[in-house]
């Protein structure tokens, strides 16, 4: 086996796709890979103790995928349609999965089988004639690994404190009840920062999501979509801001100060719609990718103080990760079996 760096692209109705030049050319798995063609992807996840593995959250449920084999498979779960998964960094065999409508659910044994996890409260947020509600992210909290957190589209905020198994609603002093991500970072003096974003703005808490204060962004528009902090200092933030889903402009905003204040990075080229995700990976924080939602793909490799516009441009992305792989030695780059 050897390692290098792979990235992947997850897109509403093509499936998912991956790159191993840090995002300059990219390919395509046929159906014979296990995936159909044009599934929904929402979201990734990856552990390094199982560095041959990749997790996927799609329209038509879970999959899992091995570079040994270079192929997909289904996992069965009681959820559909899963919107996010996430393995706990302590264990990569305990994972937590949620979907929409908004459920989630835990597995100990890396997916073999699933227990839906009660949450009160939940389903009872999503508003009439706005369709069903959606588990956008899970967290796993960086200070404290024995809590868990959700971010629920049209839901709300959620927390376990037992490892995900019960859950508790902490909304108070949203703004929205739309969330799309949270964040979680230390201060140097350990104090303990909160983000949540939301279809009305960042939300900010100081009292570890007890309550939540609205944080307006010196932006045009307040709509806000991922925060993520940069893998090696909770000191710098991006933050992805645009005027609506999937909207026709947006900005990448950053924070060198906890999140106190926010400035533009500029993005080269008009952009096409809002900004949407953010991908970074500890074992090289200088290098990122952020996307817009209709497809626009950005990269930086000086830890975000620069960025380039990479060739490719997607239909509509909606999830972006990468990982320092394992993989077969002697497989070539994209020996993956491409669409023809």
């Amino acid at each position: 086996m050897g390692r290098r760096i792979e990235a992947y692209a997850g897109t509403a109705g093509h499936s998912a796709w991956f790159s191993d030049d840090l995002g300059q050319t990219w390919v395509h798995p046929n159906s014979h890979s296990g995936m159909y063609l044009e599934a929904r992807v929402w979201s990734y996840s990856s552990h390094a103790a199982q560095p041959t593995v990749l997790w996927a959250g799609t329209d038509m449920g879970l999959f899992r995928w091995d570079e040994t084999t270079t192929r997909w498979t289904p996992v069965a779960s009681p959820l559909k349609d899963v919107w996010s998964v996430v393995q706990h960094p302590d264990d990569p065999d305990l994972l937590f999965a949620g979907g929409r409508p908004a459920e989630l659910y835990r597995s100990e044994d890396g997916g073999a089988s699933w227990v839906g996890v009660p949450a009160p409260g939940m389903a009872d947020f999503s508003p009439i004639n706005q369709g069903p509600t959606r588990v956008t992210q899970i967290l796993v909290d960086p200070l404290d690994r024995d809590i868990v957190w959700a971010a629920i589209e049209i839901g709300g905020i959620f927390r376990s404190t037992d490892r995900g198994r019960s859950w508790e609603a902490r909304t108070e002093g949203l703004i929205s009840l739309d969330v799309h991500g949270l964040a979680i970072i230390r201060r140097e003096n350990g104090r303990r920062i909160m983000f949540a974003t939301t279809n009305q703005g960042l939300h900010r808490s100081d009292d570890g999501g007890e309550t939540w204060a609205f944080q307006k962004l010196d932006s045009p528009w307040q709509y806000t979509r991922a925060v993520v902090p940069r893998a090696d200092t909770d000191r710098i933030v991006f933050l992805t801001n645009g005027n609506g889903p999937p909207g026709n402009d947006g900005k990448l905003l950053r924070s060198d100060d906890y999140g106190d204040s926010w400035r533009e990075v500029p993005l080269p080229g008009k952009l096409n719609s809002t900004v949407w995700c953010v991908a970074t990976h500890p074992h090289d924080p200088m290098l990122l990718f952020t996307c817009t939602n209709l497809g626009q793909l950005f990269r930086s490799r000086d830890g975000g103080d620069s960025w380039e516009r990479m060739p490719h441009e997607f239909g509509e992305l909606r999830a972006l990760h990468w990982r320092w792989a394992e993989i077969p030695e002697g497989r070539p780059a994209h020996s993956i079996t491409v669409r023809k």
